[in-house]
């Protein structure tokens, strides 16, 4: 049986952690910040954790990750 692909957009986009919980960088960090507020862009820098009930669907995209 032949290798199964990593989808490359996820793979950029997502990490496992040791106990097998995704992570992701949350989004509308990158320009156009004047207007966003400190408390908002400080909640942007952190990172987020994939809801349980997208964990399967992410983890058939990034096979060995």
């Amino acid at each position: 049986m032949p290798k199964m692909k990593t989808n490359r957009g996820a793979a950029k986009r997502f990490k496992v952690t040791g106990t097998g919980k995704i992570v992701y960088s949350k989004s509308n960090a990158g320009h156009i910040l004047t207007k966003k507020t400190s408390k908002r862009k400080r909640r942007l820098r952190k990172s987020g954790l994939i809801d349980k009930t997208n964990t399967a669907m992410v983890k058939r995209l990034i096979p060995y990750a």
